[in-house]
């Protein structure tokens, strides 16, 4: 038998569960109503400087304060992380003239963060306040504030960090994403700073993972040729790719003949061996550009379900072949 006290207990913990979500999701609206002047100067001062952004917190706010600093860096603003007792004890020497440091405690008045932040201000060093109150404590030690306002902690004891620190998170990121914007950072700069990974998989360049390259081991068959001619010049390939890219008389893409297709038309068609590619081949197949990213790929082969992407130059001219086991190699998709 079912335990119906098992059962009400599943349902309550899944309505207190989007309680929080509800109050997480509400903190982070709250922060937009708080938005104002400062938020633009902060991003004007970021994009301009010539040093680093170093940012700051303690606790939940500091794991929040290394979140940001990660995502500055990674988006084309160096950005580093500095402890603010350790700041106290030698570390202080990371901030130079130049550099911008932001600083997160909710409440304002974190002992170690108000210590550092009067100790910048003495050094003429610019600095920016994350916190819940423009009126707080590490405000007026501060150039600028950036405030997410008062919130009510998800916790059921409105103590545990969990609404604040996540309205936070979201206005650093709103932050770090405006200054980004701000240097006109790009998609090819974003795979510079992520060469490994998931993500640096998927910012590679296709022709950079091709095993398929026209003039190497791709043929290329003119669309007047019969099938049974361009059967033989596969026969010159050791290991032939699983479809075959049909030309025009200038070079031009303007068709595609896979393996499946002369499988099915052999059975049917006693004649195949004569007749014309042209009048075989999927014509006008759908193509990504040698400038495109894996990511293009791989959003291509999900929407088409096809197997082998030709890949052309601005001239529509093959470049190569992209078989999907390129990318399942590559381990941006998973086979089957």
């Amino acid at each position: 038998m079912n335990d119906p006290s098992a059962a009400q207990s599943q349902a309550s913990s899944l309505d207190f569960a989007a309680g929080v979500l509800r109050a997480e999701a509400e903190a982070v609206e709250h922060v937009i109503q708080q938005l104002g002047p400062d938020f633009d100067r902060a991003v004007d001062a970021i994009a301009a400087c010539s040093g680093n952004v170093i940012v700051s917190g303690m606790g939940k706010s500091g794991i929040i304060a290394q979140k940001f600093s990660a995502t500055l860096a990674s988006t084309g603003t160096p950005s580093h992380y500095l402890h603010p007792s350790e700041a106290m004890h030698g570390d202080l020497g990371r901030i130079r003239l130049g550099d911008i440091v932001i600083l997160l405690s909710y409440s304002g008045s974190t002992d170690d963060v108000l210590s550092l932040a009067a100790l910048i201000r003495q050094d003429g060093v610019t600095a920016i306040a994350l916190c819940a109150r423009p009126d707080a404590h590490l405000a007026r030690l501060c150039d600028m504030t950036l405030a997410v306002g008062d919130v009510t902690e998800a916790c059921p004891h409105n103590l545990a960090p969990t609404a604040s620190t996540t309205a936070m998170l979201a206005l650093g990121d709103a932050l770090a994403m405006s200054v980004s914007r701000a240097r006109n950072f790009s998609a090819d700069d974003f795979r510079k700073r992520h060469p490994g990974g998931m993500l640096g998989r998927q910012m590679m360049n296709i022709t950079d993972v091709l095993r398929f390259r026209a003039g190497d081991n791709l043929p290329l068959i003119r669309e007047s040729a019969t099938v049974g001619q361009m059967l033989d010049q596969l026969d010159d390939y050791a290991r032939p790719p699983g479809a075959t890219l049909i030309i025009d008389d200038g070079g031009r893409l303007v068709g595609i003949v896979t393996d499946a297709d002369l499988r099915r038309r052999y059975r049917a068609d006693v004649d195949l061996l004569d007749r014309a590619v042209q009048s075989i081949m999927t014509a006008s197949p759908k193509v990504l550009a040698d400038s495109a990213l894996v990511r293009d790929a791989v959003q291509l082969v999900r929407e088409l379900r096809v197997d082998e992407i030709p890949i052309v130059d601005t001239q529509a001219k093959p470049v190569g072949l992209l078989d999907v086991q390129d990318l399942i190699a590559l381990k941006v998709i998973e086979e089957g």
